[in-house]
């Protein structure tokens, strides 16, 4: 396992943007395949959006597609999710994850390691 830490999350305004970081407390991301999930008041975590350890590949919900956008850091060691044109249902705490040199998956239970979240608040 890998601690991971977030950061970006706030409160903005619908259509608004707001840009989350994940990057390793210690040791190097650059072997992880990596995601975001989010989850929401009494509801379950869903998957976001993942990216394979390489940049090569990557996974994006149908609800963010074409709003989202995840990358990598020149040096693999960061992530960054930005998300544009917000909506009050991207209402959610958000949450990286990493697994070690797979593939992009959506389930939650693929990864060993998790952020403590950061909150998303949309408002209308």
């Amino acid at each position: 396992q890998v601690p991971l830490v977030e950061s970006g999350g706030g409160l903005v305004q619908a259509g608004g943007s707001l840009r989350l970081s994940c990057a390793p407390s210690r040791y190097t991301l650059r072997t992880y395949t990596m995601a975001w999930f989010r989850q929401a008041p009494g509801k379950e975590r869903e998957f976001v959006v993942g990216i394979s350890w390489n940049g090569e590949s990557t996974s994006y919900a149908d609800s963010v597609k074409g709003r989202f956008t995840i990358s990598r850091g020149n040096a693999k060691n960061t992530v960054t999710l930005q998300m544009n044109s917000l909506r009050p249902e991207d209402t959610a705490v958000y949450y990286c994850a990493a697994r070690l040199m797979s593939g992009v998956t959506s389930n939650p239970f693929d990864f060993d390691s998790w952020g403590q979240g950061t909150q998303v608040t949309v408002s209308s």
